[in-house]
């Protein structure tokens, strides 16, 4: 390090900094204690206040103390100086975020600004005439992460994380800040560090330490506030050297990662979200070229609830093109586990909100922090009007680099949408030197585009950006040995990012994340909840519509509404994916449950209009068959359910029936699963399925988000003595390991299916439970249903990015398949495999498929998915991929009796094998329209049609927000019939217009 650099530093440290603040009074300190849960205002504003002195520890964890601060500024603000209120109430330095946070308000109430580990000095708080009346609401939020110990700790609930004070009140002052000195602070940070940057030989490195040098002698360092400027006219001409033409082109734009719930329950984020909000404002209040982009409907629509002062100035301010709706989406989701519909449902609810409150529909798909993405997503973020995608979490691959910053990602169906990662490989940057070159340096496709985005700012409770990036970014704006830098909106980086590169790389399929693995099957129960609900909304839509078009019921709308909205919120890629804390798990089963429960009301009063009166038996079925080219969803007489037989052979049971026959061993293992048409067994010679294995679950780091490949090294088979009996049309198996137990019903049900049952008493610690299916067929890929289709993986591990492929995610299917022969395993409420190839007795190879039924990690939930877990999983021996579909969905939506007086006609059929209707609504706009959402699910272009059982003035091809759309896969209507030519994997969404006057 040259002695320039370091001198520097050491004055900042001991002189420069400390001379900001030119003067300080202490302010009067009184103090409530909140009982319990956070209050509103007009609550606290009311309670007696205790005097509370500077240097008492307050706040037991997850506990609000609300602190009054009276007092004065030291003496008049001279020009130059500004007074500000500083008060540090015990944060760490460690890191910006996850600990103590604050937000200021004036005496009627006003939001002012917050306070964060990095944001102590708050100039918004003084009045006119330097005085300081302010209520302070404290959060005492616990650090849980601990400096990334990953340690388990009893603080991720509130009845375990104890009642002893997390913090100390250091400082309450009224300040006098030197913005002169706090201008030189700023050069000298700057020129150091790119001075620390440049290689030794450069000449631009040469003239900063001179300039430094000469700094230095410019200040006297017993008056640094005399001298500040003089030392500033010194470094004056090293900070006037433009950037040359060749510079990466950075535009900043302003930003705060919040995630929805994390470390932190969701009464939380409401709080973190108006405290960052209050920030930004009064940044915006300051600095008038000052952008800020922020995503997620659901935190504007707390905040409209929670604080609405401050959302009708943030409104004024997206007017105005300073405040940036993002992303279009309820809330930036997990991508892999949302179900078709509820991906969709993302941005249809997401973007209507916006276009409702502000007029916008915004233009891009904002998901930083995602763990993977689906290549579903190109479609259906096209399909809702957007053009573009940010994400940076690729960055953390374990394995491979993705060779693009900037490139054009192709999806499932051939969709393209234009990509950008951020090279500066974070989203929370600060604008230090450092982070401007290594977006430079970083970008892997600066031989064709000069063009990259940096999201600036303190996420998760820090604050979001501050006035010392904002400096840092204006003496970066044109400066020699760094990147230009503009602040602007996402927007106009994009559009300036695709006229600069026309034909950009294109890469195809999923960006699947080499890392954080593990989220497939954590937190068992948020995931078991998510999946019924998401089929029980499908089943409620379908049969309210059908209800309000056939008997005039009413159509449930806003309880339909707010449901949607309810899972979409548990789908934030911390929840659904099992990495939050344990309150937050806690409180998304228990919303689950309550979400469940009205839906299944919502079904029964619309099941019970439809049927009307009687006693006839009738069969309400949404589940779809495009096995058979024709998919009617409605309701009328049931058929005879058909069982399977079981027998006893002597050393196990037999169960079998016209399409299936299957062997359970004494030990209960599947050893034979014979498809009855082909003759052909799928247990391999020598093997044997439905195996339980248990391994040592052990991450490196991440407890709760990765799977390490070394777990493999560890297999316990559990496949010593089970209790095996029949018992009725099951075998069942009871098997103990550990200090669990499990038990399944393995019985046969129509469509050739061998249905597990399984109940799991989970009390295992750091342990991943896997069930095993080896399969004689020899594939090279296995097939694994996404939203609105599925893809291919490899089942070897020739290449890195094969081998990286080691756990990965599925909804309801899985299909292994040779010319000629397959077997499918479908799922009521699994997400996470591993599908391998093995070796054949006999020759050759076999395939194995393994299913991730439970782990056990520590942090940060450290009783996480302890307790009882029920899960379904079924085996389809010469199974197709149209029988995997039709299978995947039957096994989620099961048949409902209803008895009533006759049948009812349903709305609609569909003619054409493997085309799926997903969804059929009434309109968003209420104008009583039916919306019908289909989709091919093979990966083949067919011809299908649409066969309306209602009166109609016509059929219209639109996009997800129910909006026209040029005619793409509609060619045309003839009566009844609407036509469709489908390309692979087409989503279409049909909006049929009812008559005028029959309006639901």
């Amino acid at each position: 390090m040259p002695r320039a650099v370091d001198r520097v530093r050491r004055i900042l440290e001991e002189r420069v900094g400390p001379a900001v603040v030119r003067a300080a009074a202490p302010v009067e300190v009184s103090a409530w204690h909140a009982p319990g849960e956070p209050v509103p205002f007009a609550e606290a504003v009311r309670a007696e206040y205790a005097p509370f002195a500077v240097g008492t520890p307050w706040g037991a964890p997850w506990s609000t103390t609300w602190f009054r601060l009276r007092g004065a500024a030291p003496a008049a603000p001279a020009p130059g100086l500004r007074a500000e209120l500083l008060v540090d109430l015990g944060f760490s330095a460690g890191a910006p975020g996850f600990q103590a946070e604050g937000l200021l308000y004036t005496p009627d109430g006003v939001p002012v600004e917050g306070l964060a580990p990095r944001r102590h000095s708050v100039p918004g708080a003084i009045a006119a005439d330097g005085s300081v009346d302010v209520l302070l609401e404290a959060a005492a939020n616990p650090d849980v992460l601990r400096d990334l110990s990953f340690a388990p700790t009893p603080l991720g609930e509130r009845a375990t994380a104890g009642l002893e004070p997390l913090y100390v009140l250091r400082r309450a002052d009224v300040v006098l800040v030197d913005l002169e000195v706090r201008g030189l602070e700023a050069d000298l940070v700057v020129l150091a560090e790119l001075a620390s940057a440049l290689p030794e030989d450069s000449t631009r490195r040469a003239r900063i330490l001179v300039a430094l040098d000469a700094a230095c002698a410019a200040l006297d360092l017993d008056d640094v506030a005399g001298t500040a400027a003089r030392a500033r006219a010194v470094l004056a001409p090293a900070l006037a050297s433009p950037a040359v033409p060749s510079a990466q082109a950075i535009t900043a734009v302003g930003h705060a990662h919040i995630d929805s719930a994390w470390l932190w329950p969701i009464r939380e984020t409401r709080r973190k979200v108006a405290r960052t909000i209050a920030n930004v404002l009064a940044l915006m209040d300051e600095d008038p070229g000052f952008v800020y982009a922020m995503s997620s409907a659901q935190q504007y629509a707390w905040l409209e609830e929670d604080q609405p002062a401050l959302f009708a100035r943030l409104a004024e301010r997206v007017r105005e093109g300073r405040f940036v709706p993002v992303g279009g989406m309820w809330v930036e989701s997990d991508t892999n586990l949302p179900g078709g519909e509820a991906l969709a449902r993302q941005f249809v609810a997401g973007t209507r909100w916006f276009r409702d409150r502000f007029g916008v529909d915004g233009e891009g798909v904002w998901l930083p922090d995602s763990f993977g993405y689906t290549a579903a997503l190109p479609q259906i973020a096209r399909l809702a009007g957007k053009r573009w995608l940010l994400t940076q979490k690729a960055s953390w691959n374990d394995t491979n680099r993705i060779p693009h910053h900037t490139f054009s990602w192709e999806g499932l169906d051939g969709t393209r949408l234009f990509t950008h990662f951020p090279p500066v490989d974070t989203y929370n940057a600060d604008g230090s030197v450092p982070e401007l070159l290594h977006s430079e340096r970083n970008f892997a496709d600066a031989a064709v585009a000069t063009r990259a985005l940096l999201p600036f700012g303190h996420g998760d409770g820090g604050g979001g950006p501050t006035r010392e990036m904002l400096l840092r970014l204006a003496r970066a704006r044109s400066l020699e040995g760094v990147p230009t830098v503009e602040i602007g909106t996402p927007q106009a980086f994009y559009r300036a990012a695709e006229e600069e590169l026309t034909e950009p790389a294109v890469w195809a399929g999923e960006l699947y994340l080499e890392l954080h693995r593990g989220t497939y099957t954590s937190q068992r129960r948020t995931k078991q909840g998510n999946r019924r609900n998401e089929h029980l909304l499908r089943e409620a839509e379908l049969w309210a519509a059908t209800a309000a078009i056939r008997v005039a019921a009413p159509y449930p709308a806003v309880a339909l509404e707010r449901l949607w909205r309810h899972v979409l919120l548990l789908q934030f890629h911390d929840i659904l994916p099992g990495s939050a804390i344990a309150w937050v798990h806690r409180e998304a089963v228990a919303d689950h449950a309550a979400i469940t429960a009205e839906l299944e009301a919502l079904i029964a009063s619309s099941l019970a209009a439809l049927a009307g009166e009687g006693d006839a038996l009738l069969l309400a079925n949404a589940a779809p068959d495009p096995r058979r080219g024709v998919a009617a969803l409605g309701v009328g007489a049931p058929t005879p359910p058909r069982s399977g037989a079981v027998t006893a052979d002597g050393s196990g049971f037999v169960l079998e029936d016209e399409a299936v026959r299957a062997v359970v061993d004494a030990e209960g293992m599947l050893v034979s699963l014979v498809h009855r048409a082909s003759g052909r067994e799928t247990v391999p010679p020598g093997t044997r399925g439905n195996r339980f294995q248990l391994h040592e679950d052990h991450p490196v780091r991440w407890d709760a988000w990765d799977v390490d490949r070394e777990y493999r090294a560890t297999a316990v088979d559990l496949d010593g003595p089970a209790e095996v009996r029949a018992d009725g049309d099951a075998v069942v198996v009871v098997r103990r390991f550990g200090r669990s137990s499990l038990e399944q019903r393995l019985r046969l049900v129509p469509g050739g299916e061998l249905r597990i049952e399984t109940t799991v008493d989970w009390q295992e610690r750091e342990k991943l439970l896997k069930l095993a299916f080896p399969v004689d067929v020899r594939a090279e890929r296995v097939a694994s249903e996404v939203q609105f289709g599925h893809v291919e993986r490899a089942t070897h591990a020739n290449t890195s990015w094969d081998a990286a492929r080691f756990e990965t995610s599925q909804h309801r299917w899985q299909h292994l398949g040779e010319p000629g022969f397959g077997v499918a395993v479908v799922n009521d409420s699994v997400y996470g495999s591993d599908t391998t190839r093995i070796r054949r007795e006999g020759g050759g190879t076999a395939s194995l498929l393994r299913l991730s039924i439970l782990r056990a990690a520590r942090f940060p939930d450290p009783e996480q998915d302890r307790g009882a877990h029920r899960f379904a999983v079924g085996l389809l021996p010469g199974a197709r991929v149209v029988d995997a579909v039709a299978a995947g969905y039957r096994i989620n939506l099961l048949e409902r009796t209803v008895r009533g007086g006759g049948a009812v006609e349903p709305l609609l059929a569909v003619e054409g094998e493997g085309v799926v209707v997903e969804s059929v609504k009434l309109a968003e706009d209420g104008d009583g329209d039916i919306v019908v959402r289909l989709y091919e699910a093979l990966g083949r272009s067919t011809e299908a049609a649409v066969v309306l059982g209602v009166a109609h003035e016509g059929v219209e091809e639109v996009d997800l927000l129910e909006d026209p759309l040029a005619p793409s896969a509609l060619v045309g209507v003839d009566g009844g019939r609407a036509r469709l030519r489908l390309r692979p994997f087409r989503i279409v969404t049909l909006r049929v217009r009812r008559p005028h006057g029959r309006r639901a």
